[in-house]
């Protein structure tokens, strides 16, 4: 099966790049191109895309905005988006994934990263790297404002989660992929995803990304 790509940057020269990148890729195609955020939304709903290459920065509406109005529209709900960042920990990165974002993935990254990045959101995983997820939530930990109360549902998920789905939450929300967790833990690596996945459901959060993103809702990380 083929994954439609919609590329979301406001610099032509990059979005150019990226389409030869992605059309090279049997098993990938470009099927839009948007140079704002407003533009991106429409081109998710219209080209049927499965992937949205997102930049953070851009005129009329910003990534963030637009990934919130994307993952927030239902008839979208199979549309994953990857932000794009010239930095790898960017200051709006934890904004865009509490927006709904499935990973991040800096603009410098080999073209090999790029392509693999857009199959693993495909499949409905997280693109969010051991140390990058550590970094971004070091410097998360290390901002004056406490994470906002978790609302209604987000009580009812914490509660619905087994002392070791709540175990793994924790340990994903640290960072760890996991092998490492199935190591710390003495796990297997297939038991340790079956944990995660049902923690994800129970929580109602659309992938790993999301997770994290609860896990620091519910105050359970840090």
């Amino acid at each position: 099966m083929t994954i439609r790509v919609v590329i979301a940057d406001d610099q032509p020269l990059l979005r150019t790049g990226f389409r030869a990148l992605i059309a090279a890729a049997p098993d990938l195609a470009v099927v839009g191109e948007a140079g704002d955020g407003r533009e991106a939304v429409r081109l998710a709903r219209a080209a049927r895309a499965d992937i949205v290459l997102m930049d953070i920065r851009m005129p009329v509406l910003d990534g963030i905005a637009a990934t919130r109005l994307i993952t927030g529209d239902e008839d979208l709900a199979g549309v994953r988006v990857l932000i794009l960042t010239t930095f790898e920990i960017d200051e709006y990165v934890f904004e865009a994934l509490r927006a709904g974002a499935s990973g991040f993935l800096g603009k410098s990254a080999e073209a090999d990263d790029l392509l693999n990045a857009i199959r693993t959101v495909s499949r409905g995983d997280a693109l969010l790297s051991p140390a990058a997820t550590r970094s971004l939530i070091s410097r998360f930990l290390a901002t004056p404002s406490a994470p906002p109360p978790a609302d209604e549902s987000a009580r009812r998920g914490l509660a619905a989660l087994t002392d070791r789905e709540r175990e793994m939450t924790v340990l994903v929300a640290t960072g760890l992929s996991n092998d490492e967790i199935a190591a710390k833990l003495v796990l297997s690596p297939a038991t340790v995803k079956t944990h995660v996945n049902r923690a994800m459901v129970k929580v109602g959060a659309r992938d790993r990304a999301q997770l994290v993103v609860f896990a620091h809702r519910c105050g359970l990380a840090g």
